[in-house]
């Protein structure tokens, strides 16, 4: 039960940012800028698409990478599922704190407000949060080492997307940015 849970959760994660995408195009806000800054992050997708294919693979028995397991315990997989399921609560009241200024990569030509409420009071960049609390959860409920090298990789990403957002950040809002960086911390 545990491992459908864990593909249901990227379902929902995708699903939330596809909503909120397409509701946002319909007020005239164009959200997607993924990959318009940086041309590096075409690499990105075909590392998405074998984590969405290993982690099916090892949901529905489909041809695996590696049949090796860390470990098999259903406590842990059970805290794997309370994780996916904080990493989706997260996610949505990101989202919901986002409101109209959501993008998807850096917007320079109509960047928003700044946003310091809500989940952005509790961390500067929740939606990383909640993929970071997904993606340990799902290694929870597969601990192998494929799972494992992804945690590292979009630890990686995720930071690295982080520091170049910040400088953005500190470029166009300024002092008001500065400030909500004292108050609050860029993760937890």
């Amino acid at each position: 039960m545990q491992t459908y849970f864990a593909t249901l959760t990227v379902v929902i994660m995708i699903g939330m940012v596809v909503v909120r995408i397409i509701i946002l195009k319909k007020r005239g806000i164009e959200a997607m800028k993924f990959g318009q800054m940086d041309k590096k992050d075409f690499l990105i997708p075909p590392f998405a698409f074998l984590y969405f294919y290993i982690l099916l693979s090892n949901t529905f028995n489909f041809p695996k990478v590696t049949t090796q397991v860390f470990f098999h315990s259903e406590l842990i997989s059970w805290i794997g599922v309370a994780l996916c399921l904080a990493g989706l609560y997260l996610l949505l009241w990101s989202l919901i704190s986002f409101g109209q200024s959501f993008r998807v990569g850096i917007d320079p030509n109509q960047p928003d407000k700044l946003i310091t409420n809500g989940a952005f009071g509790f961390s500067r960049n929740p939606i990383y949060v909640s993929f970071a609390s997904i993606l340990i959860g799902q290694f929870c409920i597969f601990p192998n080492v494929v799972f494992l090298v992804y945690i590292g990789i979009a630890t990686w990403l995720f930071h690295r997307q982080i520091l170049r957002e910040e400088e953005f950040m500190k470029g166009h809002y300024g002092e008001d940015y500065r400030e909500y960086c004292c108050h609050v911390r860029r993760y937890l």
